[in-house]
């Protein structure tokens, strides 16, 4: 069973010193708002890979294309802004570690902030999303495992304010994909105890902060 160090939101100072390397995982799981160095320390410190997909504070990194070691924008080289090493998993199907994860970062759209949609553009997203992960299902027989976000499912442990509004979207997607697990942040607990909630054969966490998870 992969197990992997997943954090989201809240930078643990602990973590980000040399003593993480006592922890043993074999991937570091992002779910948006972190500081990009914090996750590509992870990753490194630990030699493992890291997959992540970006929250509403997080750079935009849209328009990047990666290849080898060689990082692009609109057809020039072009510093990637995301964490060296790291896989954006946004709006993708990646598979890491003997996971396959299915992406879909960003928040409701609030102001005028880089990663986020309206609840019209998350659906869209994730209808491609859906496609993606239907036609790799008809080519190897794989179902997703994680479907990773940033925001969770509108009243499914969200917030009633507007800027933590969850997706509609969602639901579906949950649906259609089923999920053993949806992993999320952007809703800070603040102390409080968020007990899991489980949709069908889909388990949704929020992972704000960090947790040591066994898949």
């Amino acid at each position: 069973m992969p197990k992997a160090l997943v954090v989201s939101d809240e930078v643990d100072e602990r973590l980000w010193t040399d003593a993480v390397r006592t922890v043993s995982v074999d991937l570091v799981i992002g779910a948006g708002d972190l500081p990009y160095d914090y996750l590509a320390f992870l990753a490194s410190a630990l030699d493992v890979p890291c997959v992540f997909v970006p929250g509403n504070h997080d750079p935009d990194l849209s328009g990047y294309t990666r290849y080898g070691g060689l990082s692009m924008k609109d057809g020039f080289p072009a510093a990637w802004p995301g964490p060296a090493g790291g896989i954006n998993a946004d709006a993708q199907l990646v598979d890491v570690a003997g996971l396959r994860f299915a992406g879909l970062g960003g928040s409701i759209r609030y102001n005028d902030g880089p990663n986020q949609w309206t609840q019209r553009q998350q659906a869209r997203r994730a209808r491609g999303l859906v496609r993606r992960a239907r036609l790799r299902r008809w080519r190897d027989g794989r179902d997703v495992d994680v479907l990773l976000t940033h925001s969770p499912p509108l009243d499914l442990g969200d917030r009633a304010d507007p800027p933590h509004r969850g997706f509609a979207c969602l639901h579906r997607t949950i649906e259609v994909l089923r999920p053993k697990w949806l992993l999320h942040g952007h809703i800070h607990p603040h102390g409080e105890p968020v007990p899991d909630r489980v949709v069908g054969t889909t388990r949704i966490r929020n992972v704000v902060g960090h947790r040591i998870m066994e898949f």
